[in-house]
């Protein structure tokens, strides 16, 4: 590999980043707050790999010397970028979902914090699944009271069979993606498949079960009302 196609691969490595991150595809990936930092580093890829062809373009070729060789072609191991670099210009795999959640224990344990601060004002709140059920476990709902929450998530059926409400959590990218989920008391979402979204209206209910695939606590909520509602943009917390 010689100069020259080491600058065009770079060259579609940072069209890629910028293709994503000057979008929403971006969020499948990393957290909202990187954009800034995928935008520069795409730019500067791109920047240098003009800068590259355009040196190599200018500078004149080398004789040839046919008793030595000066070849300082990289090794052909590197034309393999080029794969995920395609993946990135031709494919758009969906954000994680009902599958990865059910095949990971919830990561509840990982959030717990000391202090709830008292839900906004409103006859329905919105919180993230995430707020709902680190309050209904480690708050023993005490800072839910009786108010009227909604949460907005896909359908995962766990291992033991039962469906949940999920969402996924990152802590920088899609590869430390974990699950948080919510069990419905009372009518929950009924004939709906896996990965559908939906939007739960509910109240704090003590009621909690073990996850099957780690043991940990998935609080429940006892379910008012709920409604299938479209992914939204950002379907990581």
């Amino acid at each position: 590999m010689n100069r020259q196609a080491q600058a065009v691969i770079m060259l579609l490595l940072g069209g890629a980043v910028l293709k994503i991150s000057l979008g929403d595809l971006y969020l499948r990936y990393v957290k909202e707050g990187l954009r800034p930092f995928l935008v520069l580093s795409g730019a500067l890829l791109v920047a240098a790999a003009v800068m590259t062809l355009w040196h190599e373009y200018r500078t004149p070729g080398e004789p040839e010397d046919h008793g030595h060789d000066h070849s300082h072609g990289g090794p052909a191991v590197g034309w393999l970028i080029i794969a995920p670099v395609l993946g990135l210009l031709l494919v758009a795999p969906p954000a994680m979902g009902a599958y990865a959640a059910g095949q990971s224990g919830t990561a509840l344990s990982t959030a717990a914090e000391s202090d709830y601060p008292p839900l906004p004002p409103g006859d329905v709140v919105p919180i993230t699944v995430l707020d709902y059920a680190s309050r209904a476990v480690f708050d023993k709902g005490v800072s839910l009271g009786d108010r009227k929450v909604k949460l907005v998530g896909f359908l995962v059926t766990s291992t033991d069979g039962k469906q949940v409400l999920g969402r996924m959590i990152l802590s920088c990218c899609a590869a430390d993606a974990r699950p948080i989920k919510v069990a419905f008391a009372g009518q929950g979402p009924t004939g709906m498949a896996d990965d559908s979204w939906v939007e739960i209206v509910g109240t704090f209910t003590d009621q909690t079960m073990r996850d099957a695939v780690n043991d940990e606590i998935i609080p429940y909520i006892s379910v008012v009302s709920w409604r299938p509602v479209d992914p939204p943009k950002q379907q990581y917390e």
